[in-house]
């Protein structure tokens, strides 16, 4: 078996995880915003040198089987409203009335598509028809739109869209048709609520642009560099696929999905009935939940508060993370949204930031070693975090920077704390898994405000994500409506579903014989919604009348997955400590994860650091280091 490569591009660092075997490489770059491609280069070129002690990307990549890749750029262009000028045709009786239902819908449609819509009334035949289809896309065109969907409302919306699909390919040429594409609703998915389907081809031509160049770009670069499989792209359903199979909005949210994947397996290895997870990365906090081996998800996920087709995690996050900005506003503390990212990063990265942030306020405090920040590979500034504090915190409240350093800290702790109690109501048996570079900088404080006492910070916590991907198979999704109630229809959609799943597997790579293939019976009404296994061929006989039925048919191809080991409460050894911190102040026992043997155990306060994580053990908690390197807090 070759290695497995597995790449979590963030908004400020791009992590990628290595795993040859039971050896596990991991390396860390800033992401290159204006061009992705290299932070992804950069990011397996850094990891040959950690495999081979040199530079060997030809090395590294023909050696490897998969290479599997996440991205949270689409999920930050839909934050950042940074995405094509869309425009929508609407036909039927979809309208853009309700399309725009509630404030969050609202919102979202006037940033998105505004006033660029027009409607096409199907009932015209002829040239009347043509003449008004044509006259809607050549509005939409000169009001700026850049990319057009059509939406039909009703049962026959995929013969209505075809009917104006074939039109609009004959009065266009080509070209223009290359310039200003026109996507329909119905080739996205096949979604039996007309606003919901309508709204996922909306969000899935806003991404697919940014999304389309760099992969293809970075697929290509591969290929040059004598990649033996095409690139595999993690989706937010927890599999894998080529970039040519993957829609964009299968991207959203797929490098946080990684984290539950990883927090899956290690809940399922360490037998935690709970486990709540905190993804700290740059820019957000990612929260989520595995209880009984189950990843919190919606069968019809949400971006931004608005329904889609497709199932996603519920995926909580928080504009607030290591790079997240931190400054007064009316006399307190506000933290976030906003982020300074990787360019030009915290003040204290001497990249040309002048905003406060957290890592600035951690360095002040004395938690980060300037020198030993990154793995030694980013040296921290000292001066310029105490200088950007000093101006955007400490003078406007009047305080000492020390001081204001500890005030940002607490107001930090509390917006992430909140959020975790917001999300969920933590039990008895809740752990809190701290992952992202930032997860376990002050995670005793984040637990004891959410009331949780205990806490895992996985060994490859700075590269979670990453790691994460590693859990993922190959697999696809098909959904068709359900024409009628009776085996015959139930058998026609199903032999539909089974076709399309040959031939996507076969794209892949794969027979449809080797694969898994499980389906399902989608049932939606005004008081259900439900996902039912279909496993004898025969429709259930509780199907309330008014329901929406659909069919779901999932091929998956396992391929290798990493191997857990370790376990906690065996033999405890005293941790060894060969140097001390001043934190805050006081003096605090600095111990190495690299330096401890298996069981090692300590009680706080201390500072507990690695290559590229740091966390503060607080007064009142231990901690215990197992023989895979995943460290166990606990408290009192």
């Amino acid at each position: 078996m070759g290695k497995l490569i597995n790449i979590d591009n963030g908004g400020t660092l791009t992590d990628v995880c290595v795993i040859d075997g039971n050896q596990v490489y991991r390396a860390k770059t800033l992401t290159t915003p204006h061009d992705l491609s290299r932070c992804f280069f950069d990011g397996l070129t850094k990891a040959s040198r950690a495999i081979y002690g040199k530079e060997d990307l030809i090395g590294l990549i023909t050696s490897t089987d998969h290479i599997r890749y996440s991205t949270t750029q689409g999920t930050n262009a839909l934050v950042e409203r940074k995405g094509p000028r869309l425009g929508l045709i609407v036909t039927g009786t979809m309208t853009v009335d309700s399309l725009k239902k509630d404030p969050r819908q609202a919102e979202l449609f006037d940033a998105l598509v505004g006033s660029r819509v027009a409607s096409l009334d199907l009932k015209l035949t002829g040239s009347d028809l043509e003449i008004a289809a044509v006259r809607a896309v050549n509005t939409l065109s000169s009001a700026g739109a850049n990319r057009v969907i059509v939406a039909h409302g009703g049962s026959d919306r995929a013969e209505e869209e075809t009917r104006v699909k074939n039109l609009l390919l004959r009065k266009f040429p080509q070209h223009l048709l290359g310039a200003v594409p026109i996507l329909y609703s119905h080739e996205v998915v096949a979604d039996e609520d007309d606003v919901r389907r309508t709204w996922t081809a909306l969000f899935n031509a806003f991404l697919h642009p940014a999304m389309e160049r760099f992969l293809y770009n970075a697929e290509h670069k591969l290929r040059a560099n004598k990649a033996q499989k095409p690139l595999l792209i993690f989706r937010n359903d927890g599999n894998s696929a080529r970039v040519a199979k993957t829609i964009a909005l299968k991207t959203y949210s797929s490098g946080p999905r990684g984290g539950m994947e990883g927090s899956r397996a290690m809940a399922a290895h360490y037998n935690f009935k709970h486990l709540l997870t905190m993804d700290v990365g740059g820019t957000t906090t990612d929260i989520g939940e595995v209880r009984e081996g189950n990843v919190r998800a919606d069968s019809r996920g949400q971006v931004e508060g608005v329904p889609v087709s497709f199932p996603l995690s519920d995926i909580h996050s928080v504009g607030v993370g290591g790079s997240s900005i931190i400054k007064v506003v009316d006399g307190k503390i506000k933290v976030g949204p906003q982020s300074v990212g990787s360019a030009p990063g915290p003040a204290c990265f001497g990249l040309g930031g002048t905003e406060a942030t957290i890592t600035d306020a951690f360095l002040v405090l004395g938690l980060l070693d300037p020198e030993s920040f990154f793995g030694g590979d980013l040296k921290l500034d000292t001066e310029r975090a105490r200088n950007v504090i000093q101006e955007r915190v400490a003078k406007p409240m009047n305080l000492s920077v020390e001081a204001a350093a500890e005030a940002m800290e607490k107001a930090w702790v509390e917006k992430v704390a909140s959020s975790l109690k917001e999300f969920t109501t933590p039990d008895k048996e809740a752990v809190l898994a701290a992952f992202g570079g930032a997860g376990p900088f002050v995670v005793c404080k984040v637990a004891e405000a959410a009331g949780i006492s205990r806490v895992l910070i996985p060994g490859l916590a700075a590269v979670f994500s990453a790691f994460g991907l590693g859990f993922s198979d190959i697999g696809h999704t098909y959904e068709a409506p359900l024409r009628g109630r009776d085996s015959k229809a139930l058998k026609a959609v199903s032999e539909e579903l089974q076709d399309q799943a040959t031939r996507g597997m076969y794209a892949e790579g794969f027979d449809i014989k080797d694969c898994e293939v499980e389906s399902h019976l989608l049932v939606q009404g005004k008081t259900i919604d439900e996902r039912r296994p279909l496993a004898n061929g025969s429709l259930p006989s509780d199907l309330p009348k008014d329901a929406l039925l659909s069919v779901s048919l999932s091929s998956t191809r396992r391929i290798p997955h990493p191997t857990l080991k370790g376990a906690f409460g065996g033999k405890k050894v005293e941790a060894v400590s060969g140097a001390k911190r001043k934190v805050g102040g006081k003096d605090l026992p600095l111990y190495r994860v690299e330096e401890q043997k298996a069981g090692a155990s300590a009680a706080g306060p201390a500072v507990l650091e690695e290559a590229y994580f740091t966390g503060r053990i607080d007064a009142g908690w231990k901690f215990e280091i197992n023989n895979s390197g995943d460290i166990l807090l606990s408290r009192g």
